[in-house]
């Protein structure tokens, strides 16, 4: 088994990189000259990967001139969120109703993904499909972080995701999932988190860690960092 196509999420606002996201989408700003919806499109033809779906809405015109004028060697369809938007899980709901796979990788274009993570992203998709999972997120501690302001969303147990004190644990912005858990959802604003916390509840959200250094651009403050340090 293999995943055939990838989701970017990319209709979000980026308010907490305004004033920069006032005239720019968020995945259109850049890292050493190179956007980082690029960098992320990169590692998805790293993975060999034929099929991306990218959903837009905020600057939807700008980030469809941008794919329009790199012509990547890859499927690339557009699905924009509509009349409004759709927040983490309607835009996965809306993008996946329009493709016939049933697994799909997904990643934010916020993370600084890099080829290093191939090799994780091909050993969590094992995984994956080896345990007849229906959703596993990338995760690594937060001292790999570079944004040390960051705090952990979760714990891991023996791949399980549990949610806990400890929580030393931050989602990278990349996970793999099945289009039966949408099964009894429609296209509305929701976010992703109210099916994790529902598979949390039952014991089915899986994780798999990540020990890269872990480059995101959370705000203003640390892009300027990310900036410096390129």
């Amino acid at each position: 088994m293999k995943i055939n196509t990838a989701l970017i999420l990319c209709a979000g606002y980026g308010k907490r990189l305004s004033p920069l996201t006032l005239t720019v989408p968020k995945s259109l700003l850049t890292i050493k000259e190179v956007t980082i919806l690029e960098n992320c499109i990169k590692l998805i033809e790293s993975l060999g990967i034929k099929k991306i779906i990218i959903n837009t809405f905020y600057l939807k015109e700008k980030i469809e001139n941008f794919l329009k004028i790199k012509k990547f060697n890859v499927d690339i369809q557009i699905i924009n969120d509509g009349k409004i938007i759709l927040n983490t899980g309607g835009g996965i709901l809306n993008m996946i109703n329009s493709s016939k796979d049933f697994d799909f990788l997904i990643l934010n274009p916020d993370t600084i993904w890099n080829k290093n993570y191939v090799k994780i992203i091909q050993n969590m998709e094992k995984f994956y499909f080896s345990n007849q999972v229906k959703n596993i997120l990338l995760l690594v501690n937060k001292r790999h972080s570079f944004d040390k302001k960051l705090k952990g969303d979760f714990n891991l147990i023996e791949n399980k995701i549990k949610k806990n004190s400890q929580n030393d644990l931050i989602y990278t912005g990349c996970q793999i999932i099945s289009k039966s858990l949408f099964e009894s959802r429609s296209i509305s604003n929701f976010s992703i988190s109210e099916i994790w916390n529902e598979l949390v509840n039952k014991n089915e959200l899986y994780g798999f860690e990540s020990k890269e250094d872990f480059h995101h651009l959370t705000n203003l403050e640390v892009y300027k960092e990310l900036l410096k340090n390129k």
